[in-house]
């Protein structure tokens, strides 16, 4: 759908810039936005590096089996037809752990991989599991302590205050994320004593 919305807003742009005869204002505004691009590009390119290393680090000690002993009581509640599946508990605990950072970019191959693993035990294969409906809403409103992201982007404009947006940022996540597993945990109950 994006890929018809943004061409359309795009063309739209541009018969509206030759109509009221700002082309030169058009064209300033294209070279400001791509030198922006590649400013953020840079800037956030820094940041995911450093977040990734981080987390390869963590992949490779035993913090990442502390952090998923940590987690286990979140994952259970979550996702209690997991059960036993250490393997997906902590390929799902990577990808929380990441979200939490605020590293959405290095989040989305290990949210990926979990749901690949997911995918292999689910039985009907056309239609997600239960743990795949909540693992998609855990990722879509995931509460953030440090979203590196923003941070980043809001630095690279020239914000006087990169970080004032974590407050505000914690409370949105988390009353998302509440939401969220509230909506998906009464849907699935209602749709499981549908089937019976």
């Amino acid at each position: 759908m994006l890929n018809l919305v943004w061409p359309f807003f795009i063309i739209i742009s541009f018969f509206y810039a030759i109509i009221s005869g700002n082309i030169e204002k058009l064209n300033s505004s294209i070279f400001e936005s791509t030198s922006q691009a590649i400013e953020l590009s840079i800037s956030l390119l820094g940041t995911i590096c450093l977040w990734n290393g981080i987390m390869q680090i963590a992949s490779k000690t035993s913090l990442l089996e502390r952090l998923t002993k940590f987690l286990m009581p979140v994952l259970k509640f979550l996702f209690p037809k997991l059960k036993n599946n250490q393997k997906i508990k902590n390929e799902i605990a990577m990808n929380m752990v990441a979200n939490i950072l605020g590293l959405g970019n290095a989040a989305t191959p290990l949210g990926l991989k979990a749901m690949e693993s997911m995918q292999k035990d689910n039985l009907k294969k056309d239609t997600l599991s239960d743990s795949m409906m909540m693992f998609i809403v855990i990722n879509s409103a995931s509460i953030q302590l440090i979203p590196t992201t923003v941070i980043a982007i809001r630095s690279s404009l020239g914000s006087e205050n990169p970080t004032q947006i974590v407050l505000p940022v914690w409370i949105a996540t988390f009353f998302a994320a509440i939401a969220g597993i509230f909506a998906t945990k009464l849907l699935i109950s209602i749709t499981n004593k549908g089937t019976k």
